[in-house]
Formats: C-alpha cells, structure tokens, sequence
C-alpha cells in the first residue's frame, strides 16, 4: 500500500514514451476515472467471471487477455451475464482490455452503471504487464528527497552531498565539462525500487537540468552541453560526501575497510573527500567511480594491497629466522 493518491486518470495521462508506453485509452466508464488505484498488481478475473469470488482480488487492476474476453463471449451468447455483474458490485480500479480486445455491449452497459473505467490497449498481455508493473512498482515504491547533485561518472550514478558551498554543484559542473552526465542538481527524490534498487531524478523535472554556480548563476546544462550531457533518472550507486578540510581529523588514507550509508533500507558504498585548496575533487570522483567499479567486479585494491604486505612481510620474516641460525655441521 502507498500513501500516495494514484487514480485512473492519472494512468492514462502519464507521459510514457517508447518501450515505456502502456497506450491506454478509455473506451467506457469514464465517470469513473477518478477511482484510486491502492495496489501495485494486477489481476486476471477469470475466476470472478466463472463465478467464483471467494478471495477475488477486485481491489487490483482487472487485467482481461484473449482467454478472459473468449470466455466473456462466450458467456454474453449464451446469455449468461449474471457473473460479470456480480463482479461489478465490487469496487475495482479498472478493468484493461489488450489485444485491442473490446467487450460485449452488455459488459459496457454494466460498466457504465457502477461507473468503472474500461481501458484498452494495443499491446498484448505479457507485454503490457511486465510494462504496467514496472511502472506501478515505481510509483509506489517508498521515496525520500535528498539535499544534493546526482551524476553520472563511467556509468556509476554517484550522489554528491555536502554542506552548502562546499562545492558541490562546481564539481559536477567540471564532471559534466569532462563528458559525464547531470541527473539532478540541488534536490534529488530517490526511490526504493524492488525493495534494493536506488533509483534518483531530479524532483522538478521543469528545473531538474538547470545548476545554481556561484558566479554565473542559472545555467542550463542541456543548451550548454547538448544532451548527452544530461540524463533523466539513474541508480544511485556510490555516495560522495563533500567537507572541509579538518586538519586535525584522522581521515582513512588506505580505503580498506568499506564505509556505507543506509537509503531507504538499502546500504550504498559511502566515501568522504575533505576538500580543501589544491585538492582536484572532480579526479578524485573519477577514480573514486573507476574504483567502485573494479569493487563490483571482484577487484578491491586497497585489500590486495594488504594482502600482498602481508605475504611480504611473511615471506621476510621466514628468510630472517632460516638465516638467523648458524649450520650446524
């Protein structure tokens, strides 16, 4: 369940393009596009048609493939609709036809009746639910809005945070400067998707390109650098904490032991980067993001390197103690 108001209408008004697109339109019950949709499913009535309703999902999407209309017509011929109207008296978001499938006119007329929408679309079944179900898992995934700039370096989408003025927005600037990409500047909304997966994009989509720089002011990123400069949402996968230089601060010069920070549930790889003058933050982050990524494939440098001293070290003190004996003839 989420607390978040999602009806109807607002499916089918979503801007969705491409493999995304779910091409809805509303053919009957239009009265009723303002039913809220409370559950990321869906369900196929096949049951409820047959009338059987014990532990009838109505309060999911009504999802009806080829099989459900063959049935439907086959009921509607037979003159058997007193199932589908039952089903009716239970207060279903929608019910969505695929295939570009239509229902009888009887089921239209029961629709219009209790005022629940029927959709329709052109894609087949499998293919509408994987995308209906990606994109519902979205919208009511859990969600928190983050102070900060999200890029994308070597295809790792890295969070930068920090206090105001520390840097933040110019480092991301110099990234973008270096052929790497802005998601969102200033305000970051993140979403928990499938329980593991971080995903972040700006909260404003209207200001989401734009950068505040000191100095400059305003600019926008995409007239600046084109748009292979930017990217609408990305994961989150590393987070790059930016802070003042404190001198007499121990910071980690080894990088063995791995620092996280816990999102929504989820734990991502945290590093802090004291700034200070002289110091090339946006290289930092670029090695940081190469690095990370040889830590997803297996590769953590810093352990070798630990590793290596200790068999080092190993390997000395045996040729000290062989060497340390006289021979005894």
């Amino acid at each position: 369940m989420s607390d978040r108001v999602f009806t109807v209408l607002d499916l089918i008004d979503l801007d969705l393009k491409e493999h995304n697109s779910l091409n809805l339109r509303c053919i009957g019950g239009r009265k009723g596009l303002g039913r809220q949709i409370d559950i990321p499913d869906l369900n196929r009535p096949m049951g409820a048609i047959m009338g059987f309703f014990e532990d009838f999902a109505y309060q999911r999407i009504q999802l009806f493939g080829r099989g459900e209309v063959a049935f439907l017509r086959k009921l509607e011929k037979d003159g058997k609709t007193d199932t589908f109207k039952e089903m009716f008296n239970y207060p279903m978001p929608c019910c969505i036809f695929t295939h570009s499938a239509s229902p009888h006119k009887d089921f239209f007329e029961i629709a219009e009746k209790s005022q629940c929408p029927i959709l329709q679309t052109d894609l087949g079944s499998a293919d509408f639910s994987a995308r209906i179900m990606r994109l519902l898992s979205r919208i009511f995934s859990p969600r928190i809005t983050v102070h900060g700039v999200l890029v994308e370096v070597f295809g790792l989408g890295i969070l930068i945070q920090g206090e105001s003025g520390v840097g933040k927005s110019e480092t991301a600037l110099e990234l973008i400067h270096r052929g790497h990409r802005l998601v969102a500047d200033d305000v970051v909304e993140i979403n928990c998707i499938y329980g593991n997966t971080l995903m972040g994009a700006g909260a404003n989509k209207i200001i989401g390109h734009h950068m505040e720089i000191r100095g400059p002011g305003i600019i926008n990123i995409t007239h600046l650098f084109g748009v292979r400069a930017i990217r609408e949402r990305k994961e989150v996968q590393l987070v790059v904490e930016l802070e003042e230089w404190i001198s007499n601060k121990d910071y980690d010069r080894l990088g063995a032991e791995d620092h996280t920070v816990e999102l929504l549930g989820v734990n991502i790889p945290k590093l802090v980067v004291p700034v200070k003058p002289g110091r090339n933050i946006p290289i930092i982050i670029e090695t940081a993001a190469m690095n990370e990524r040889l830590k997803s494939m297996g590769y953590h440098a810093a352990k070798e390197f630990n590793k290596n001293i200790l068999k080092w070290i190993e390997s000395d003190a045996a040729r000290s103690v062989f060497f340390g004996h006289d021979d005894v003839i």
